[in-house]
């Protein structure tokens, strides 16, 4: 009887990698059909209100002037859209946001050759990512160990002071988000990251040598903090130091840097169902990634923004020189200086300044976006996938939760590939898409009389895309786009709101997660989920556009006629 459940379950494990594969070609279609239809739509409509068809300036006799594109001032929900449009020659003819950008030139004159443009500057955003493995390292590391934890140091059974151990963290993460700005405008984001180490480190070795509750509570409070501190940071330092042409590859090492060190956690949690003191060396093992951070920030480079910002353009030019290539030189300092003062008064910018045009949209998107992000339920599915593993016969949760963050990695690792290629706008679309028609899916086994075991796989299946969709685009893309859309002056103010409102969505799902599944039950829940992902599809096709192939700068002006 054993024999025959264990064939069973490997046939069906085997039938989901077959539907999991099948689905990611779907998605990938589907961004293609996105493509398809969005440029019909452009090609067959030319009304200049909706897609901002400008006429192109006459040529300036001594210099090229930078033409900006504004919206209308008035405060209404249609102005809120930001309109990205890339700067050009006046002579040449004006493109459209949604053109698609060549930025691949894999193929010249029918060669294929080895493009490693990207690779000066991966050292360095390998290093911050690592930030990233420690933020997902932190995620796994309780999923286990927290009941021997209880037993230990004395609340088990107190699901409330359970439940404040984890949330602790999250605490911190808000006060280290929302103190972030003001941090890396004063001091950039090398020496930024090194002084968040500490916190990192010390909130590791605190909480594995815990003997009390306070003990506990202040460790996952510290480790918290320096975590919300590098949710901001790692993605400013990423789209500031990446060649334009890869910022959003380097860019997705965020997500993929957290996947791993969710992996890892959950990999290394496995011994605490036999050991109930193994806790200890896996809080141990949390605070190795603070000191590589630490002393690998020693030997990263700053910002060249940053630098050009706080008036060090000498600096900005070396890492230009070795990050970009020394053709690069002179025009992006030019670019740099033509939304910065240079002077070092831009490193003294106000938090009241994000509710002033243009930075105000741009708070607003980021804002919603994690709303949406969040109210998608990524965090409450997470929670809930090991219990749905649990009843086809999965029985351990570690191992339910890592084949989970396999799957979350297998998503990231698409996205590397597609973000500089499909572009942000339709993969995000897509992503959220495909989060719809999971939830709905896992509704449909919930609700219809089907067979248990049936019922069972179709929920184990919706739950895998639903988060392979998550992982594909909602997930890296959203910490992406936001410092792409933001100025020089704020972006540091910009992205520690949006990532502010993410740590208040991410609590409020999880308090209120369980309880909504006790009084409603799973599948109205889980239908809210499928609604608020097609209400997240509807505001990326509304509010977003391409920003792939543009530099910063370019973003910027456009948004700001009166740079």
């Amino acid at each position: 009887m054993l024999q025959s459940k264990q064939i069973l379950r490997l046939l069906l494990l085997r039938v989901l990698y077959f539907l999991f594969f099948f689905f990611f070609f779907f998605q990938f279609s589907m961004m293609n059909t996105i493509n398809f239809v969005s440029s019909a739509i452009i090609s067959t409509h030319s009304n200049p209100k909706l897609f901002s068809l400008f006429k192109p300036k006459p040529k300036a006799k001594t210099k090229t002037k930078t033409k900006h594109y504004s919206l209308n001032s008035s405060f209404r929900l249609p102005n809120l859209r930001v309109s990205a449009i890339k700067d050009h020659n006046p002579d040449s003819q004006i493109t459209n946001v949604t053109d698609e950008v060549t930025d691949h030139p894999l193929e010249e004159n029918g060669n294929e050759e080895l493009d490693l443009g990207w690779l000066p500057a991966f050292p360095h955003v390998l290093i911050a990512s690592m930030s990233n493995f420690t933020f997902g390292y932190h995620i796994g590391v309780m999923n286990g160990p927290i009941v021997s934890i209880a037993q230990e140091l004395g609340f088990q059974g107190n699901s409330f002071i359970e439940g404040l151990v984890v949330s602790i963290f999250i605490a911190g993460a808000f006060i280290g988000s929302i103190s972030t700005g003001s941090l890396v405008d004063k001091l950039g984001c090398r020496l930024t990251f090194q002084i968040d180490a500490i916190p990192l480190i010390l909130g590791a070795i605190i909480s594995a040598n815990a003997h009390s509750l306070d003990e506990i509570l202040w460790g996952r409070f510290l480790v918290g903090l320096g975590i919300g501190v590098n949710a901001v940071l790692v993605p400013i330092y990423i789209s500031e130091v990446a060649p334009t042409k890869y910022r959003g590859s380097l860019g997705s090492l965020c997500q993929i840097g957290t996947c791993l060190g969710i992996i890892a956690s959950l990999s290394l949690g496995i011994p605490s169902e036999n050991d109930p003191h193994w806790w200890r060396t896996m809080l141990y093992i949390a605070s190795v990634p603070g000191f590589v951070v630490g002393l690998g920030m020693q030997f990263a480079v700053d910002s060249p923004r940053w630098l050009c910002k706080a008036g060090r353009i000498n600096d900005a030019k070396k890492v230009i020189r070795d990050l970009w290539g020394a053709s690069e030189v002179e025009g992006a300092i030019e670019e740099f200086q033509s939304v910065s003062k240079n002077d070092g008064s831009d490193l003294d910018s106000r938090w009241s300044e994000i509710l002033e045009q243009p930075h105000s949209r741009v708070a607003f998107i980021g804002g919603a976006l994690f709303v949406l992000q969040q109210f998608a339920g990524i965090n409450a599915v997470l929670y809930f996938s090991s219990l749905t593993f649990h009843d086809v016969g999965i029985q351990s949760s570690a191992l339910a939760s890592l084949f989970v963050g396999l799957t979350n990695f297998a998503g990231a690792l698409c996205a590397l590939y597609l973000i500089d290629r499909e572009g942000r706008q339709k993969l995000i679309i897509g992503s959220y898409l495909g989060m719809a028609i999971s939830m709905f899916l896992v509704v449909y086994a919930v609700i219809f009389p089907l067979d248990e075991q049936l019922s069972n796989n179709l929920s184990i299946l919706g739950t895998i895309m639903y988060i392979f969709s998550f992982a594909i685009g909602a997930g890296p893309v959203t910490g992406i786009i936001i410092p792409e859309l933001s100025s020089t002056r704020t972006r540091g103010k910009i992205m520690g709101f949006s990532f502010s409102t993410h740590w208040v969505c991410n609590f409020v799902v999880g308090l209120f997660f369980l309880e909504l599944v006790e009084k409603f039950g799973v599948a109205p829940v889980y239908a809210s989920f499928g609604a608020v992902s097609l209400l997240a599809a509807a505001f990326a096709n509304y509010f977003l556009v391409e920003t792939k192939g543009r530099s910063l700068e370019e973003i910027e002006r456009s948004l700001n006629p009166k740079a």
